[in-house]
């Protein structure tokens, strides 16, 4: 199985291209912690939505825990609607760009 094309542990869509995503950002220490192939919007999303402090202050250091998140729910919701080539626009949130 060609790991950049898979299933999103995220959304669940398959047919996707995948990118690796460290579940604990590797600036606080997550290089050799657990990592999840997520599709390339839910990836972008979930640096769109929270900075790395953020995912560890919130505790979205697993799957289901992003899985969870209000944020990410409505996404998933619409994401999985999507064909599986579909790359959305996104903007980061004011949070992440750091005006809030």
């Amino acid at each position: 199985m060609d790991p950049s094309e898979d299933r999103c542990e995220c959304c669940g869509r398959s047919g996707v291209e995948t990118t690796i995503h460290h579940l604990t950002p590797k600036e606080y220490g997550g290089v050799n912690l657990p990592t999840a192939l997520l599709c390339i919007p839910c990836h972008r999303h979930i640096h769109h939505l929270f900075t790395n402090k953020q995912l560890i202050d919130l505790e979205l250091t697993t799957v289901s825990a992003l899985q969870l998140n209000p944020a990410m729910q409505s996404f998933i919701r619409w994401i999985r609607k999507t064909p599986p080539g579909t790359i959305p626009k996104s903007r980061k949130s004011r949070n992440v760009r750091g005006r809030c």
